[in-house]
């Protein structure tokens, strides 16, 4: 009896046209090193694909189960799309691998033009990871959790109407530090630090770093500035109960909990981490620099030190 196949998820933004054809590619590359390709339904279906009697091409539904038995899921497409991957890959600590398409894509390991040399990575498994801190998230009311979810980039509070500021007192392991009257909260991963933590006014924080940041928005109080705490703290937000302001949690801008006055949103370091694939070891400042095209002509430092590429002003 031969042994089962070697396989992987692959999730595509398959709204996308190239996301579309480098999804076909990648599936009939991966065939070719006996690698079976599991496929989300409604995805394959934009693709043209069907699943065959081989085992070699798989469809399932977005279910939590999804990842199952998978070696990688591999992702076509931007940082949103990793992020969806993430919720399939995360509950059976299966490691991530992007294929960026979007714009930053500051999650994703590989671009467009890397994918033949990605292909063969994953077929040698020449690869490492990285496990990612992530976020566990509940929401209680009236004493009782009400919703459980998980977070790798962030999990905010923010206020559900727009017109009217959230009234929210911020405690930090079991002690209260503060209350604001605020657009709302923004909790973060140091993976997250460049997403909403970033544009919030929030800090970059190394990926080796183990901490959680806190980032009140556009808060009205004397004490409203970002935060760096333990990775061992408890950060908790709870709503003020006033009728007529209810808030909303989202978290990876993807999972929302409605949130009534009164209501408590406890955010404390994930019991299970993300496994982000890793194909070179590159340093984290090199990847800032590429993704958010930072300038650094003047730069000599040490011949030790010098990349090719580097250049002189």
């Amino acid at each position: 009896m031969s042994p089962d196949p070697r396989r992987v998820l692959l999730v595509a933004h398959t709204a996308r046209h190239d996301a579309r054809d480098l999804s076909r590619a990648l599936v009939e590359r991966l065939h070719d090193h006996r690698i079976a390709v599991r496929m989300l339904s409604d995805e394959a279906a934009d693709l043209g694909f069907a699943a065959d009697s081989s085992g070699m091409l798989e469809l399932v539904d977005a279910s939590g189960g999804a990842g199952a038995g998978c070696e990688l899921v591999v992702v076509v497409g931007g940082d949103g799309s990793i992020l969806r991957a993430a919720e399939l890959a995360h509950p059976h600590g299966v490691p991530v691998l992007g294929v960026n398409i979007g714009h930053v894509g500051f999650l994703a390991e590989a671009e467009v033009e890397d994918v033949e040399a990605t292909i063969e990575a994953i077929a040698s498994r020449r690869y490492t990871t990285d496990e990612r801190l992530t976020l566990d998230v509940t929401v209680q009311h009236d004493g009782e959790v009400v919703a459980r979810t998980f977070a790798l980039n962030e999990a905010s509070v923010e206020k559900a109407a727009r017109e009217r500021m959230l009234e929210v007192v911020l405690e930090i392991d079991g002690r209260p530090l503060s209350r604001w009257g605020c657009d709302g909260v923004v909790c973060a991963t140091p993976t997250g630090s460049t997403a909403y933590n970033f544009s919030a006014g929030g800090p970059v924080v190394w990926p080796g770093v183990e901490a959680l940041c806190v980032v009140p928005l556009s808060a009205h109080a004397l004490f409203a500035r970002p935060l760096v705490v333990a990775p061992t703290s408890v950060v908790a937000v709870e709503v003020l109960s006033r009728a007529d302001r209810a808030g909303v949690l989202w978290c990876d801008g993807r999972r929302t909990v409605e949130l009534p006055p009164g209501a408590r949103i406890e955010v404390r370091r994930g019991v299970r981490p993300l496994r982000l694939v890793r194909l070179h070891e590159a340093p984290f400042t090199d990847r800032l620099v590429a993704k958010f095209g930072l300038s650094v002509e003047g730069w000599r430092g040490t011949a030790e030190r010098r990349r090719p590429g580097d250049h002189d002003a």
